[in-house]
């Protein structure tokens, strides 16, 4: 059987936030040259070409997915599955220059749990909808073509924000989102505003930052070994009183996606006082779904560094119940 590469010349490295960028907006603006000249199936030619050579020359992200993998598939992960793994990741760089463009047609986008998410809009306070870095976030714009008046603005962290608007602005100058920083004195109040104006606020609730040891992190049992999960997006949910909803937008091979709506939590009659007790229930259920969708679609995790040590020690922590 083929395995992965897998003695281990260094420590990974385990604070994703201090890896560098392997993404360069020049490289970028080519390929978003090519794809959208030469079409999909070309583009598709050359993403295998780059999808081994980074598997084969890749160490630290190589074995990160190895970690990932013989968690998630329940036995040894072999050279296929790093492959698999790398592929799908970028097959979902290379359709977001289509996505971000306007090229729906391109692709069978099927979306389950909409009716749920459209009931709780209808009601005008907006939605939060927690996602993962697994899948596609792009294709879950499939639902305004639908819905045009369902907007999104997503969270990030400043510095992520301005790389995000160059990457925007490479792909398609004309492109616009709304980005709402996070860390900073205003965000809760710049979330509730988007979310009184009926917009979907996107957080992506997977990642911790370990050097922020005040960040509030939750040990949770996640594929078989337990790790810190960031408690911060459930507890501002909670605070502003909205409804929650798990989203994913999976790839599945070929032009194929399947976006995911998973009501998660709805805080809006949550007092203060079973405000902790629901942010921990929405919690172990985050974990949960997101254990069931790795498993069940393995190779669309995108987080490529050292996953199980990356939070901050336990008695870092800050005790539960002590938000703003």
């Amino acid at each position: 059987m083929l395995t992965w590469p897998w003695k281990r010349q260094q420590p990974l490295e385990t604070d994703w936030s201090r890896q560098q960028e392997r993404s360069n907006i020049p490289l970028l603006r080519i390929m978003t040259t090519i794809s959208l000249a030469l079409g999909r199936p070309v583009g598709r030619v050359l993403l295998r070409l780059i999808a081994a050579y980074f598997t084969l020359f890749s160490p630290a992200a190589r074995h990160a997915s190895r970690a990932y993998m013989d968690r998630a598939l329940g036995r040894e992960a072999n050279w296929i599955d790093g492959y698999r793994h790398v592929f799908t990741f970028a097959s979902t760089i290379l359709d977001r220059i289509y996505l971000l463009n306007g090229r729906f047609d391109l692709f069978d986008i099927r979306l389950h749990g909409e009716a749920q998410l459209e009931a709780a809009m209808a009601q005008g306070r907006g939605a939060i909808l927690l996602g993962a870095h697994l899948g596609s976030f792009e294709v879950v714009r499939a639902l305004g073509r639908q819905h045009p008046d369902m907007e999104v603005a997503i969270t990030m962290y400043e510095e992520n924000a301005h790389k995000l608007n160059d990457v925007l602005q490479s792909i398609n100058p004309a492109m616009r989102q709304d980005v709402i920083a996070l860390g900073r004195f205003d965000t809760m109040l710049k979330v509730r505003d988007y979310l009184d104006r009926g917009y979907m606020i996107g957080m992506l609730a997977d990642r911790t930052l370990s050097q922020r040891a005040t960040d509030p992190v939750q040990q949770c049992s996640f594929l078989g070994t337990p790790t810190g999960f960031p408690t911060g997006p459930l507890r501002m949910a909670a605070m502003l009183r909205r409804p929650v909803f798990f989203i994913t937008g999976l790839y599945r091979g070929g032009n194929r996606y399947d976006v995911h709506f998973v009501p998660l939590a709805d805080f809006t009659q949550t007092g203060r006082g079973q405000r902790e007790a629901a942010v921990q229930s929405a919690l172990a259920g985050y974990v949960g779904l997101l254990e069931n969708f790795c498993r069940s679609a393995p190779y669309n995790w995108f987080n490529f560094y050292d996953f199980w040590h990356a939070g901050p020690p336990l008695s870092e922590q800050p005790p539960p119940g002590n938000e703003p």
